[in-house]
C-alpha cells in the first residue's frame, strides 16, 4: 500500500529494494548514511522545521518588581540543514557562576527571519519551549562577553554555545528538536 501510495505521487513507479535480513536494516542504513556523508551516495536533507530562537534580557534598568524585558534572536532560521553550525554577529553579556535560565523559543510561520534577526516574542507569537536551568562554570557573577554558537545536529538536537571572546572557552547547552 505504501509504494502504491507514493508511486502515485511520482511520475514513475519506485523500486522496491529486497530486505534479506531485517536484523541488519538499521546498521545497513547508518552504513549508507556514512557513505552519503563521504560524498559517495544520495543524502536526503530536511533542515529544520520551525526557527529557533534563544531569549535574550534586555540591558536595561532593573526595576523592583518588574521582571526584565527579552528578545528572541534567532539561532536557526527555519530549514537550516542538519550539519551545519553558526555563529551569531552580536557579542553579548553571560553571567557565570550562579543559577541561570535559558527560555527558548520556536516558530512554524515565521519563515524569513535570518540569523541574529531580533524580535519580541510575543508580538511576533512565537511558542515557548521548556527552559534549560544551568549554572555555567566561573566565577560567581561574572559576566563575560561571548559569542553564540548554534549548530543543528544530524541526531536531532540544536547545540548551544556560547563562546567566550578572550579564552574561546565553550559552555554548551543543547535539546532536541525532533520532540514536540
Amino acid at each position: 500500500r505504501v509504494t502504491s501510495i507514493v508511486s502515485s505521487w511520482l511520475s514513475s513507479p519506485i523500486d522496491v529494494l529486497a530486505s534479506a535480513d531485517l536484523d541488519l536494516a538499521v546498521a545497513v542504513g547508518a552504513a549508507y548514511y556514512g557513505r552519503a556523508r563521504a560524498g559517495k551516495g544520495l543524502r536526503i536533507k530536511g533542515g529544520a522545521s520551525r526557527s529557533y530562537y534563544v531569549g535574550i534580557e534586555r540591558a536595561e534598568l532593573a526595576v523592583p518588581g518588574v521582571p526584565p524585558r527579552v528578545d528572541a534572536v534567532c539561532i536557526a532560521p527555519k530549514g537550516m540543514e542538519e550539519g551545519t553550525e553558526v555563529e551569531l554577529p552580536m557579542e553579548l553579556g553571560l553571567v557565570v557562576g550562579e543559577p541561570a535560565t535559558f527560555r527558548f523559543f520556536s516558530s512554524t510561520h515565521r519563515d524569513d527571519d535570518a540569523l541574529s534577526a531580533t524580535v519580541d516574542p510575543k508580538k511576533a507569537e512565537l511558542a515557548e519551549l521548556s527552559p534549560i536551568e544551568t549554572t555555567l562554570e566561573g566565577q560567581g557573577g561574572a559576566v563575560l562577553p561571548v559569542k553564540l554558537h548554534a549548530k543543528v545536529t544530524e541526531v536531532g538536537t540544536l547545540e548551544l554555545s556560547a563562546v567566550e571572546s578572550a579564552s574561546k572557552k565553550r559552555h554548551k547547552l543543547e535539546f532536541n528538536i525532533r520532540v514536540e
